[in-house]
């Protein structure tokens, strides 16, 4: 049997476990191409809190005239795929956090680290929830990571401007507000949150929105997410990012994740023009069959799944 090159290419990825190239059809694609677009959407990590197979921790960069300008979520691993998708910090607008499980936030250290051998010198706003009893707040987070006392602490000039580092513009967001809250309106990008529910995480969803086109990231939720739902009615999102967590099997943490049925509802609801999945976890990848026909029972517009990497221009 003959196998083309590019098909032995793929193989050959899936493999080793790589993911330096994504692909589209039978094309190849360089994870450096997305910034080639005016405006796409660049999944860095799409995998979840287990390490079984080749994915990095939830992560998603939006580019806008070939610049990373906003970066959602910076699981485990996503430092490594920042560098290979060809992000430069110091073009960042905007660090979104939507929750504080180690599965979205582990890699920002990293990522932190890494900037401060940038030459960026503007202000740089890192949002996300608000604590709780069992959760930090998004400044608390950081003051952990980089602040005086904190884990890194030769960092801290991030924080109090001591050194000759780029000042965070750090926001807590309150998240018992179930309607949207504008977080930034500046250079073309206007970006919105709403409160979600993850069981007991403070979570949030945003809205990033650039020249009438509009992404919807949904971060972590459950279905009883239902001030995201009519906060986000016929929004009509052109990408609507939802994680792909559990199966569709009894006995699924249905509090703490959306499963097929509840996405494909939340899509329709949205009026999604296209549903791309990522935070795969490998129970719902063996159950793909099932979840498809699921989210097929209320949405019938397009659906990607997304691997590390991938790109997926906004037209």
């Amino acid at each position: 049997m003959m196998i083309s090159f590019r098909s032995a290419i793929r193989a050959l990825f899936m493999i080793l476990g790589l993911a330096s190239c994504s692909t589209a059809g039978d094309e190849v694609v360089e994870p450096t191409s997305c910034a080639s677009n005016p405006l796409a959407l660049q999944v860095l990590g799409s995998g979840g809190p287990i390490a079984d197979d080749h994915r990095a921790g939830s992560s998603n960069i939006v580019w806008i005239d070939g610049k990373a300008r906003v970066l959602i979520d910076a699981g485990p691993g996503s430092f490594v795929r920042f560098g290979e998708a060809g992000a430069r910090f110091e073009d960042l607008t905007a660090i979104l956090l939507t929750h504080f499980h180690g599965d979205h936030v582990g890699g920002l250290p990293g990522l932190l680290n890494a900037g401060s051998f940038s030459r960026r010198t503007d202000l740089l706003l890192i949002a996300g929830p608000d604590g709780s009893e069992t959760f930090p707040s998004t400044s608390e987070l950081l003051a952990a990571y980089v602040g005086s006392e904190g884990a890194l602490r030769y960092l801290a000039p991030y924080l109090d401007g001591s050194a000759d580092l780029p000042r965070l513009n750090v926001r807590n967001i309150v998240t018992s507000r179930d309607y949207l809250q504008a977080v930034w309106r500046l250079d073309g990008v206007d970006i919105d949150t709403v409160a979600v529910k993850h069981l007991e995480v403070p979570a949030l969803a945003f809205v990033v929105r650039h020249k009438g086109k509009r992404l919807l990231f949904a971060g972590d939720q459950s279905f009883l997410s239902e001030g995201f739902v009519e906060a986000t009615r016929n929004g009509q999102p052109d990408l609507m990012v939802m994680h792909n967590a559990i199966s569709m099997a009894d006995g699924q943490p249905r509090g703490l994740h959306r499963d097929g049925r509840s996405i494909g509802e939340a899509a329709r609801a949205a009026g999604a023009k296209k549903l791309v999945l990522t935070h795969h976890m490998q129970r719902a990848l063996d159950d793909r069959d099932a979840v498809m026909a699921a989210i097929r029972e209320s949405y019938t517009g397009p659906v990607e799944f997304a691997d590390d990497l991938s790109c997926f221009p906004v037209e």
